[in-house]
């Protein structure tokens, strides 16, 4: 049934415009025009706000009660993409964390099957380790942290030529410049993270082809005024870098600092825990407690384990408490992050023929109504 979605000022994914009517016909974006020339069919008034493109996640370990971990299978990557399309991120990637070679593989099946089947909002996986630097392990299990061999480099290339999209969060102490040409020969996207490294080092990795960086500012090497680190690195480099905006991961001033210094480069990520879009208190990871308390998820001994932390949550910070332009800020969320993986295509803008993945943000950016495919969600 065709639906008129009005009420709202538009934002297509690039550019913040006034009042407009978005028609919706068979789970695709028919037309965006002004409201007065919208044609006839059910209409649906949204209370001002803001209607976008559904939001991208690309960092998310988990949702609705799930993990992924080296029990996934399609099934339950397909639970964890609908728990964040109801959170409003209708696309993600689901990531595993620093784990064994044997559910990495597991992850990577579950993750082709998948796409196979077309699961709603899977967009591809994010392998987040093992191979990092214990040094900056945050509450990755050093006990599997390991540097890449063959057998690792030669499952990555196969998986990002199988998958979507693959993204590979590794330290340059971990991977070779050769292992990182390869993977990026292969289509894998390389993040840097997780890592004490040298700022000749973070080049270096650059110069090979990594050409993203993992939760800017957490777990890696901060900027000092003789040795730049990987923070100052990524932010003169201006690769892409995804930011978990909030306020606990990164101070609102640090983010001003990285927005006037890389403004086109920076995305949100949630890095949310299998506790998002649930009630759940506590988890367990690797066998390791994990807390919910007061909007942070800490191991026992206080070690920030992922976020607690929806996209829209994550606009809200940025515009409200940071101070970023409502534009750039949904950028952050949608057009930037489908970019990244190559997916702009399927994601990240509203326009004709694209599939109705829409977000209704209130006026005081919070998250209103989702939809997927054209159905509603929230």
């Amino acid at each position: 049934m065709r639906q008129i979605l009005i009420g709202a000022r538009l934002f297509d994914g690039q550019r913040l415009h006034g009042t407009q009517a978005v028609v919706v016909d068979g789970g695709r974006v028919v037309a965006t025009l002004p409201e007065a020339d919208a044609p006839p069919g059910k209409r649906l008034r949204l209370e001002g706000g803001v209607l976008a493109p559904g939001l991208i996640d690309l960092q998310v370990n988990g949702g609705g009660g799930r993990m992924v971990d080296g029990s996934a299978t399609a099934d339950v990557l397909a639970e964890i993409c609908a728990a964040h399309a109801r959170l409003g991120a209708t696309g993600i990637l689901p990531t595993l964390i620093t784990d064994t070679p044997e559910a990495t593989a597991a992850v990577i099946r579950a993750g082709i099957e998948a796409a196979r089947r077309n699961v709603p909002g899977f967009l591809g996986l994010h392998l987040e380790g093992p191979h990092l630097d214990p040094r900056r392990k945050g509450a990755h299990d050093p006990r599997l942290i390991r540097p890449m061999d063959q057998t690792d480099l030669e499952r990555l290339c196969d998986a990002a030529r199988q998958l979507p999209a693959l993204m590979v969060t590794l330290a340059p102490v971990a991977a070779s410049a050769e292992q990182i040409k390869a993977l990026r020969a292969a289509g894998a996207i390389v993040s840097l993270g997780h890592a004490e490294a040298t700022s000749d080092e973070a080049r270096q990795a650059i110069a090979a082809g990594a050409n993203c960086a993992t939760h800017l500012f957490n777990a890696m090497s901060q900027l000092g005024n003789r040795e730049p680190g990987m923070v100052g690195t990524i932010l003169t480099e201006s690769i892409p870098a995804g930011l978990i905006a909030d306020s606990i991961h990164v101070h609102p001033a640090a983010m001003r600092i990285a927005m006037a210094a890389s403004p086109q480069s920076l995305f949100l990520v949630s890095d949310a825990m299998c506790v998002a879009g649930s009630d759940l208190t506590e988890f367990t990871l690797g066998g390791r407690r994990i807390l919910r308390r007061q909007g942070r998820l800490t191991l026992e001994d206080g070690t920030l384990a992922g976020a607690d932390l929806t996209l829209p949550d994550a606009i809200h910070c940025l515009i409200t408490e940071v101070g970023v332009a409502p534009e750039i800020a949904l950028a952050m969320a949608t057009s930037r992050p489908a970019r990244i993986i190559a997916a702009q295509a399927r994601a990240g803008s509203i326009g004709p023929g694209r599939l109705a993945d829409l977000v209704h943000l209130t006026d005081d950016w919070r998250l209103g109504q989702v939809w997927q495919g054209g159905q509603t969600l929230l």
